[in-house]
């Protein structure tokens, strides 16, 4: 792809459009043909040809990447314009960032989505926001992408231009840009105060971790309208979008209660006590959703799973306290978890057919009480 590359970088080149031309050519066939080799052996290598003829000819759209229409040889199909060039647009990554939209593999994860920002410090912003939700193997490699595209029309990789959100590590979750485009990234801080809302001060206690986590979630719902919920004790019947305001309001007024109910019997005499509380604000922070939902090993995916690990210390608590305690995450095929699960919702989208999606409250025993279960299945 290399030389393939080269050539459609080069400006008032026919030799460029002759190449365009074919590749969208190649392109529709190869579509046209796996639509009707579902068992062909060479199937899921054609898909893997297809997806990096996607990202070859988006980038070659790039408006400073290509020659005007003027230059280019006389065409006698006047449609060939709607496929070879650029929609008119004032943001330079629209082209660049676009190419995740027809990646056969991200759409499995992100669902047919179409970005909604007005500027390119937005879209740079919604364009990452979108590769936090797929397995982290799978957003590098798109990271790697983008940045290297970006390169190419004059616009850099800047790790110091960024927000931060309070935790207890300091690490880079995405970069920002400078240079034609400025934009701002996104680190985890260990010097920020958490989310004011919280109103809790660091004390280098596992309250950290949590508190960096509700931080992180409130921060979201603020600048990311593809957030959703989950939550039970706000609404048992669905999935409801945070964009809207008052879903946003209850769902805010949960979170931080369960936090605050955490807080408060961090030092109960009773571990069972703080144990209920623990598995409340679990629930509270895996309610928080996409659809599709996040990829387990994705870095939502495994920031939730790092949160739910600390259960394990409190659970250890109970039982050296005499309380027996079965604690059970529940993931896998549906059939197989449903009896340990109360009040499920049913999915159409993303994930695998039969399986659990999302593990939105784990099963719980103590001594005689029995807390059911709630996950997000994806339907057969």
């Amino acid at each position: 792809m290399q030389h393939l590359s080269k050539l459609l970088e080069i400006e008032n080149s026919n030799l460029a459009w002759v190449l365009r031309l074919g590749l969208h050519g190649l392109r529709t066939q190869l579509q046209e043909a796996l639509k009707m080799a579902k068992t062909d052996p060479g199937n899921s290598v054609c898909e893997e040809l297809l997806r990096e003829l996607d990202i070859l000819l988006f980038l070659a759209n790039t408006p400073e990447l290509i020659h005007e229409e003027t230059n280019a040889p006389e065409k006698d199909d006047a449609s060939w314009e709607d496929v070879l060039e650029p929609v008119a647009s004032d943001l330079k990554l629209k082209p660049i960032c676009e190419a995740l939209l027809v990646d056969r593999e991200l759409i499995n994860y992100i669902g047919r989505y179409e970005f909604k920002s007005t500027n390119d410090a937005d879209l740079w912003q919604e364009t990452q926001h979108l590769l936090l939700r797929v397995p982290e193997k799978l957003a590098h490699t798109w990271q790697e992408y983008l940045v290297k595209a970006v390169s190419q029309i004059g616009i850099v990789e800047d790790k110091e231009c960024y927000s931060s959100l309070p935790f207890t590590r300091h690490e880079c979750i995405y970069p920002g840009l400078s240079g034609k485009v400025k934009a701002s990234g996104l680190w985890f801080s260990d010097r920020v105060g958490f989310d004011s809302r919280l109103m809790v001060e660091r004390s280098g206690g596992e309250l950290d971790f949590l508190a960096g986590v509700v931080s992180t979630c409130l921060k979201f719902i603020e600048s990311d309208p593809s957030v959703h919920h989950a939550l039970k004790s706000v609404d048992r019947f669905g999935i409801r979008s945070l964009s809207v305001e008052a879903e946003k309001s209850k769902y805010i007024t949960a979170l931080i209660d369960r936090f605050r109910r955490v807080q408060a019997t961090a030092d109960n005499t009773d571990p069972a006590v703080a144990l209920r509380a623990r598995l409340d604000l679990d629930e509270a922070i895996h309610s928080f959703v996409y659809l599709p939902c996040s990829d387990r090993f994705s870095w939502w995916g495994k920031l939730q799973q790092e949160s739910r690990r600390t259960l394990d210390q409190v659970v250890e608590k109970a039982r050296q306290a005499g309380h027996q305690v079965q604690i059970r995450p529940l993931w896998g095929t549906y059939a197989d978890v449903f009896n340990w699960s109360k009040d499920d919702l049913q999915l159409d989208i993303g994930g695998v057919p039969g399986e659990v999606s999302a593990c939105l409250r784990v099963y719980a025993k103590i001594d005689d009480e029995v807390l059911p279960g709630r996950v997000l299945f994806r339907s057969s």
